[in-house]
């Protein structure tokens, strides 16, 4: 047995706990149990262990399988001396080392946290010093890119970080993530499980960065379990279900709603996809014979056009599609169901807690133009003018929510907080929604200056500050712009200083994407489109009019 030195006392750390008579009446309630998420994946994997839980490309793991990998994954990190508490980064496309280096930190008591590929230096680097964390987990390329320069600035900046592990070709001084399976000494071994409670942070899910870079989002054993499993019985999951997984496998939507977790409880088989193009999907859903799949709006809208264009009705083929990340266009979702013969469901939520979804049962209308009601008769929910009043049934306003799964702060960030969480502990979305008289949501924009590209979330401001550090650069403002794909893309208007050896228009937009991604912003923030300007306009007090920007481009 491998021994657990055992350091709780610093756990609660940064942490905004549950109050006492909250948390005495969501186990009351049976919505907490007790039971982590290593626990419940040990359970998971000894009802259903001869069934396939993975299929990652030519590769298929049953649920036993990926269990012992898991197993032999915790006694290392154990051996390599990490503790309960200590926090790695994981950032991986989807491939089955996630959830083997995810559930293996799971079981020794570290703390992940969910770092998606499109990430680069600037947030790795903040989630690494926010956390203290001690390891990186990465790719070695993806998607065109080299994860191993980015770990390697990483640990030259980072003083916690001490190890880099990486799947795939590993530099020198890195280790590769799949030698450690290759020893014998671990075949005999397991590791002591931590001691430590289900009310404890399991690991950190990320915000959409609405004020800069993403904020860490701690999401403990039994909030987290309570959605996973109400959602897995909202979508009606079992052990014939194939989910098919097509958006990034760390995110919350892939992860719980119901996502791997769910399929994991009922004993269904996850199929992983890196391409999620409709040409390569198409190909997955007929060879395994996928019955669930959830997308984005641009991906269901890209899906749809191929369709459109010739290809097999996949859609007719899927018991359920799932949408959601951003608002999906009442005009697709009508087409999806009367012209593609899809089974839809709807669903809105945020890494933060609440998770709505249209039921099945719902008619046709409430699926097509609402995204759906909440999991529990304990998620509260509040629709609120500017000055917190509450506002009647149909009405447009900020929603506020709490409930078993909805976190009471963010990570670490105190003053933060104090705006983003009432005194009441009420969650302050950001989102401007209406409840119709069947109770479901009908998302309407947000409140906060931000940009849904897609289901990625951009904050103008982190962007303003990057762009607004060019020498040649007066002041920017990044705004939305419409897209009939992803929904919104980003334009950034420059306020440029003239130089007498400046070249074109078109070369001065390529040089300032390259300087914003060379910054270390992720992919997605780098503006879509650039204009220049000689002046801003301003509001009467005397801040840059950025509706008048955004009428500048509609025009």
């Amino acid at each position: 047995m491998i021994k657990q030195e055992s350091h709780v006392q610093h756990l609660w750390d940064g942490i905004v706990q549950y109050p006492p008579e909250f948390v005495e009446k969501y186990i009351a309630k049976g919505y907490w149990v007790g039971q982590t998420i290593s626990e419940f994946f040990i359970e998971c994997a000894e009802k259903y262990s001869q069934n396939t839980a993975l299929i990652c490309g030519e590769r298929k793991f049953s649920y036993a399988q990926l269990q012992q990998r898991i197993d032999e994954f915790a006694v290392y990190l154990s051996r390599q001396g990490y503790q309960v508490g200590d926090a790695v980064v994981i950032q991986l496309p989807n491939i089955a080392e996630f959830f083997i280096a995810y559930f293996g930190a799971l079981r020794i008591g570290m703390r992940p946290i969910m770092s998606l590929p499109a990430h680069r230096h600037s947030e790795v680097s903040h989630f690494i010093g926010q956390t203290q964390a001690k390891l990186y987990i990465c790719a070695d390329k993806f998607m065109g890119f080299d994860y191993r320069t980015l770990a390697h600035e990483c640990l030259k900046r980072c003083e916690s970080l001490h190890q880099i592990l990486v799947v795939g070709n590993a530099d020198e001084s890195d280790t590769r993530f799949d030698v450690w399976p290759d020893t014998t000494k671990f075949q005999q071994q397991c590791v002591v499980p931590p001691q430590l409670t289900a009310r404890h942070v399991a690991f950190f899910q990320l915000s959409g960065g609405s004020t800069g870079t993403p904020k860490l989002i701690p999401r403990t054993h039994d909030d987290y379990l309570y959605s996973v499993r109400a959602s897995a019985d909202i979508c009606e999951l079992n052990e014939h279900t194939k989910m098919l997984m097509v958006l990034p496998v760390a995110h919350n939507f892939s992860m719980s709603s119901a996502g791997s977790l769910g399929l994991f409880y009922t004993g269904g088989t996850l199929v992983l996809s890196q391409d999620p193009s409709a040409s390569a999907c198409f190909a997955f859903i007929k060879k395994y014979g996928i019955s669930h799949v959830a997308l984005v709006p641009a991906l269901a809208a890209s899906w749809a056009e191929a369709v459109q264009k010739g290809q097999e009705n996949i859609f007719a083929r899927l018991e359920v599609l799932q949408v959601g990340g951003a608002r999906l266009a009442d005009a697709l979702a009508r087409q999806l169901i009367e012209q593609y013969d899809c089974r839809l469901q709807q669903v809105f939520g945020m890494a933060e807690g609440l998770v709505n979804y249209t039921r099945y049962e719902d008619d046709i209308e409430q699926i097509i133009s609402t995204q759906g009601s909440r999991i529990s008769a304990d998620d509260e929910i509040k629709v609120v003018d500017d000055e917190d009043r509450e506002l009647p049934i149909g009405e447009i306003g900020h929603l506020l929510t709490r409930g078993p799964y909805t976190i009471r702060g963010y990570y670490n960030v105190p003053e933060h907080n104090r705006n983003a969480f009432t005194l009441d502990g009420f969650y302050r979305t950001g989102d401007l929604v209406r409840i119709n008289a069947e109770g479901n949501i009908i998302v309407e924009g947000r409140s906060k200056d931000q940009i849904n590209r897609g289901g990625e979330k951009i904050a103008t401001e982190e962007v303003e500050q990057v762009l607004n550090q060019h020498p040649q650069v007066i002041q920017s403002a990044l705004v939305s712009m419409p897209d009939s794909m992803l929904g919104e893309k980003s334009c950034a208007y420059i306020q440029w200083r003239m130089a007498e050896q400046d070249p074109s228009p078109t070369r001065l937009t390529m040089q300032l994407r390259q300087y914003v991604q060379q910054y270390g912003l992720a992919t997605y923030k780098i503006p879509d489109r650039i204009e220049f300007v000689e002046d801003m306009p301003y509001t009467a007090l005397g801040k840059i009019d950025k509706k008048a920007l955004r009428q500048r481009l509609v025009a």
